[in-house]
């Protein structure tokens, strides 16, 4: 098949298109600089120079190819918008990156009892209304278009393609191995669920070929509180036990969005849907197993 993606040059997106690469898929990524063009090639990724801003680009790559994996940027609504033209009325599939902040609260390391599946009403924070209308744009692309929406929970695990990390567990260890002391939002008893790469890349795989039209999935196996997720990096750099951190600190050093709903938030939800549907049988099961492992 031949697979065109976005993002080929960060965590998700390299990591699912050199996953696909070895399976024998023919594939083209996306990338905005041209210095990584020789990385992507040795995992069989044919670079494209571009950016989500060129929609012609966009439109050409994705008429071309047998499909599509959008996980460059989940709340960049003029791409999404290129792609479902170039795939319009093709029946070809069309996968989105999306992320579970949107179910996610403003709770300042608070708990909640909240537990999402893909049936659950969401009221979601002002922040995240534009992301909820992007994937709701790409669902209603069906049937034309074999849309689906693959709604990521905190992923963790080394990159399985070209050099990248992901996006909430790094910044907690590059705080706590600059200040030596490993810290957390407020209290830290807000709950994230979990997935690791190679298990999302795997669904992926499996969404290709047997998501319905109009899909929508989330993505875990597990959960963990920032206290126990920043409690293992302690541990794992020989820091001893996470302590407390003011909001505002955080927000300082982090800014809002990634502090208040990549840090700090609840986003619990359960992925029996894709486990039902798609026979997705995802294998790592402990995030601060892995903290304590791979760190140290």
């Amino acid at each position: 098949m031949k697979i065109f993606i976005t993002g080929a040059s960060g965590y998700i997106g390299g990591s699912v298109a050199a996953h696909l690469a070895a399976k024998g898929h023919q594939i083209r990524g996306l990338i905005r600089n041209e210095s990584r063009a020789e990385e992507l090639r040795s995992f069989g990724i044919e670079p494209i120079v571009g950016t989500l801003d060129n929609s012609a680009l966009l439109i050409i790559e994705a008429q071309n190819a047998d499909a599509v994996i959008n996980a460059a940027d989940s709340d960049h609504r003029g791409a999404v918008e290129a792609l479902l033209k170039g795939l319009e009325g093709s029946g070809k599939p069309f996968l989105h990156t999306s992320g579970s902040s949107l179910v996610g609260d403003e709770a300042l390391g608070e708990p909640s009892d909240a537990i999402f599946t893909e049936e659950t009403p969401v009221a979601p924070a002002p922040d995240k209304v534009a992301r909820i209308a992007i994937d709701t744009l790409i669902r209603k692309a069906a049937p034309g278009i074999r849309s689906v929406v693959l709604c990521n929970t905190m992923i963790y695990g080394r990159h399985l393609g070209p050099v990248s990390q992901s996006v909430q567990i790094p910044p907690l260890v590059t705080q706590a191995r600059e200040s030596g002391i490993s810290r957390h939002i407020g209290r830290s008893l807000n709950r994230w669920s979990n997935v690791h790469i190679a298990d999302v890349a795997a669904l992926y795989e499996l969404a290709l070929t047997k998501a319905p039209a109009g899909s929508f999935y989330f993505v875990e196996n597990g959960e963990a509180s920032f206290r126990e997720i920043t409690d293992a990096i302690g541990a794992a750099l020989g820091l001893g036990s996470s302590q407390d951190w003011p909001a505002e600190e955080a927000i300082k050093r982090w800014g809002r969005e990634l502090a208040v709903f990549g840090l700090s938030s609840n986003s619990r939800v359960l992925a029996d849907k894709a486990r039902r549907e798609l026979g997705w049988r995802p294998v790592h099961h402990s995030v601060t197993d892995w903290i304590r492992q791979d760190i140290a």
